[in-house]
């Protein structure tokens, strides 16, 4: 697992880099293309409103005229020029910009946002009409995508044709703004499923370190179960041997001591195992309780007698503020004796000398609230976040005769709450711990 883990990461993200990369890249063909696409769209757009406006334009120049009564026809021929009809003179500007916005639509391009002029002239932009925000000076300007296009009147003649007398002009503000806009769906369900992948691959990161550190925490476990049943099966085997030598057979004295040493030994290891099989009916969520109403005072103190020797040995104390004022709650004897148990026990195990713990109780509207307090060797900000979490056990440095499985906090905090309660933790490392269990109190007492 250690070799294959950063394998597995190193392609995953090289994956994942050459995805995005590849969606950089088709996403600056795609805006070239959409880019060609959008101008071709204009130009078939503006092309076919210059061939409407063209219907029915002059392209008459001169007019011949005789002059009456003169008959010779060199004499009697003049010339009267004849200003050809424009565009503005048919059109308003109105309707020129309806047309062009009517054609857009057509090949498309709905809502494009765009400003026309019409000139006489396509070199020097002298304006017969333009849309309504255009300035003429916006005609030489990058910040609009232009597109010139001359109209033709229909009688044209070849000359006319190819030097066009006027022009239209189609102008185009903000232009890649309004292709990235046209390409707005697209972009959304592209970014959408990138950021899909992303979270998967941050999932499965995230899987793999927890099934890493699950497989070192059930490492340890196994280890920890193995010398918790190979003491006293070596300690049982020992003692059997014992009572085998004749010497220790007729010694009653000698022989109850090994006996007792087997019986208790036995006992241990039946503990271990209902810690184990409690640890599985909570995995299986076939935790089953038995709740009755009971005083909380009253529990509290029985479990805590029983620790007297312990307490004794360290010559340590307990000191009590039972100030709730009621402390009647709807609980499972057993299971909640082994939760304040469990408290107790780790506030002996993972302490030195001289441990005083506080066992503190008060009422709230809902809840009676019980503080487990202690000066032993604290825990660390990692160990306060994980303390609860299965298997887990906390590193207690320079102190080597603490043991157990790692269930023991993981049992407490199922149990509190399958109770509708709440558990939390505060310590401070070489300060101490408090522990603070809140359950629902019977408020018909």
């Amino acid at each position: 697992m250690k070799k294959v883990f950063p394998v597995i990461i190193v392609l995953i993200s090289l994956s994942l880099i050459g995805i995005i990369v590849i969606q950089v890249n088709w996403f600056k063909n795609q805006l070239v293309i959409q880019q060609e696409r959008f101008l071709d769209k204009a130009d078939k757009a503006g092309y076919d409103v210059s061939e409407e406006l063209s219907k029915g334009a002059s392209s008459n120049f001169f007019n011949f005229n005789k002059r009456p009564g003169l008959q010779t026809f060199p004499d009697n021929l003049s010339f009267s020029f004849i200003r050809p009809s424009t565009i503005a003179d048919r059109y308003t500007a109105a309707e020129v910009k309806e047309k062009l916005r009517k054609a857009f639509e057509k090949e498309g391009l709905h809502n494009v946002r765009f400003e026309f002029a019409i000139t006489s002239n396509a070199d020097n932009f002298e304006l017969e009409m333009q849309s309504e925000h255009l300035q003429q000076e916006s005609l030489d300007t990058t910040h609009y995508r232009r597109r010139v296009i001359p109209i033709i009147p229909e009688n044209a003649t070849d000359l006319e044709r190819v030097m066009p007398n006027e022009h239209l002009f189609i102008l185009i503000p903000d232009f890649k703004i309004q292709v990235w806009h046209s390409l707005g769906w697209m972009i959304i369900f592209s970014a959408l499923f990138t950021a899909i992948i992303i979270a998967a691959f941050y999932i499965t990161v995230k899987t793999l370190l927890n099934q890493k550190k699950m497989s070192e925490i059930k490492s340890d476990f196994i280890n920890n179960m193995t010398h918790e049943f190979k003491t006293p099966l070596a300690t049982i085997s020992l003692a059997v041997d014992a009572l085998r030598n004749d010497k220790v057979h007729s010694d009653k004295t000698k022989w109850q001591y090994f006996n007792n040493i087997i019986k208790e030994e036995n006992k241990r290891m039946n503990r271990h195992v209902e810690t184990i099989l409690q640890a599985a009916l909570m995995e299986k969520q076939e935790f089953k309780l038995n709740f009755k109403e009971i005083h909380l005072h009253e529990l509290v103190q029985n479990v805590a007698n029983n620790f007297q020797l312990q307490l004794q040995e360290k010559n340590s104390k307990i000191e009590y503020l039972l100030n709730a004022s009621n402390d009647l709650v709807e609980a499972d004897e057993v299971h909640f004796s082994n939760v304040i148990s469990n408290l107790i026990d780790n506030a002996i195990k993972y302490s030195k000398e001289n441990l005083v713990i506080k066992i503190i109780t008060h009422s709230t509207d809902k809840y009676v609230v019980l503080q487990i307090q202690d000066n032993g060797i604290g825990m660390s900000k990692e160990t306060v976040k994980r303390v609860f979490e299965k298997f887990y056990r906390a590193h207690t440095g320079n102190l080597h005769n603490v043991k157990g499985f790692g269930l023991g906090m993981s049992y407490v905090k199922s149990v509190i709450d399958e109770h509708k309660g709440k558990i939390k933790v505060e310590s401070v490392l070489g300060k101490g711990s408090t522990f603070t269990l809140e359950v629902p109190h019977v408020t018909n007492a």
